[in-house]
């Protein structure tokens, strides 16, 4: 896979960077997220397929993005397709960490060094041509104002945006309500993108146990609608970092 098109997982992280703080909207919903559209590339790149509700592999060959290969490899020793909720769920996360990593060796961000309350070391990721986030943003805009059925791509980087609760980063406010809600009906757009967006919704809302009917279901509401128990659950399942709310810290 050549470098001449950014992954869903880098435009998904690059639309939640602030520009101003350097800061990633939604951190812990951000790392299911990102599991989410890791699959979305690697069926966009024919690696794997859809087989209901889970994840089957159709072909083992290396894609040259070494995370996607690193998720590609990890659902090939599974040995049976997975269901979506339960690799999005696993305990294999961190990936905001992982990608930023990714964009700073591509040369899409910069770190910056700080320290929080004059003691904590932290780290803030601001990127290098804020025209590849504003290409980004327009392409989500578009899709939204015009009514037009979006790329697959963009269909998928939707509804994962609105899986993970971008909406009101990107559309703030009353003013924004109703772009937010033409976000969310993107959904529908593109089936694997629907299907891993449902499946982190799922997760944040504690429901990986059990299976989606029909291997559909209705849009769920956004995560930052949930109740207090099942955000705390989703983030459960999470590795800890050493983060705090709106730094990303390193030790």
């Amino acid at each position: 896979m050549g470098r001449s098109r950014r992954t869903i997982p880098e435009e998904l992280l690059l639309l939640a960077l602030d520009p101003t703080t350097g800061t990633t909207a939604q951190p812990q919903s951000l790392d299911l997220g990102l599991a989410g559209a890791q699959l979305v590339e690697l069926a966009l790149a024919g690696r794997i397929a859809p087989d209901g509700d889970r994840i089957a592999v159709v072909m083992a060959r290396p894609t040259g993005d070494p995370t996607l290969d690193s998720a590609l490899e990890l659902l090939r020793r599974r040995g049976s397709p997975v269901r979506a909720v339960h690799w999005i769920g696993g305990p294999r996360l961190g990936l905001r960490q992982i990608y930023l990593a990714h964009l700073e060796r591509c040369g899409m961000v910069h770190a910056v060094s700080g320290q929080m309350c004059g003691v904590l070391p932290t780290t803030r990721y601001q990127a290098t041509d804020t025209a590849i986030s504003r290409d980004i943003r327009a392409r989500l805009d578009s899709a939204i104002r015009t009514g037009v059925p979006p790329d697959p791509r963009t269909a998928a980087l939707a509804a994962l945006a609105h899986a993970v609760g971008l909406g009101k980063h990107l559309y703030p406010g009353n003013e924004g309500r109703s772009s937010r809600s033409r976000l969310r009906d993107l959904i529908r757009h593109d089936p694997m993108g629907g299907l891993v967006a449902h499946a982190v919704m799922d997760v944040q809302n504690g429901a990986a146990a059990q299976p989606r009917r029909n291997g559909n279901g209705p849009a769920a509401a956004a995560p930052s609608g949930g109740s207090r128990h099942a955000v705390a659950a989703a983030v459960s399942m999470q590795p800890h970092h050493g983060t705090m709310a709106r730094a990303v810290v390193h030790h």
